[in-house]
């Protein structure tokens, strides 16, 4: 029980500290996740419950499909955008959307001139988009 409550304790500590890194926030949630199934696990092994167990294998389960969605969601984003970080001022901004204040370093051109297929297509440059 107290393996889980430090483990908790170091993702929120991690969750706070880390808030400019989109990535390390997400592993610090999932330590926090791993922290409660593990609390769970426990408490089902000293009832004697099979349930608890059976919630922690569905938790670890969930877990895994979360981190992996999330995880490939923040790499498409990465890869079209670019962000350097992140900066979450929730106090300062007027609204929500104004709150994610997200750094572009530039859009990346991963087009080439011409495909695999020998089909020209143009790159952005040459449709006229400016590249920061």
């Amino acid at each position: 029980m107290n393996l889980s409550l430090i483990l908790f304790t170091i993702g929120i500590l991690g969750f706070v500290l880390n808030r400019k890194n989109i990535i390390l926030m997400l592993i610090s949630i999932e330590i926090m996740l791993l922290a409660i199934t593990f609390l769970v696990l426990v408490s089902s092994l000293s009832f004697d419950d099979i349930l608890g167990q059976t919630y922690a294998i569905y938790i670890i389960a969930i877990a895994g499909a979360e981190s992996a969605i999330g995880l490939g969601i923040l790499v498409a984003f990465y890869r079209f955008i670019s962000f350097k970080s992140i900066h979450l001022s929730f106090s300062q901004a007027k609204s929500p959307i104004k709150a994610l204040n997200i750094i572009p370093s530039g859009i990346r051109n991963y087009s080439t001139s011409k495909p695999l297929n020998s089909v020209w297509t143009p790159s952005l440059s040459e449709r006229g988009v400016k590249i920061l």
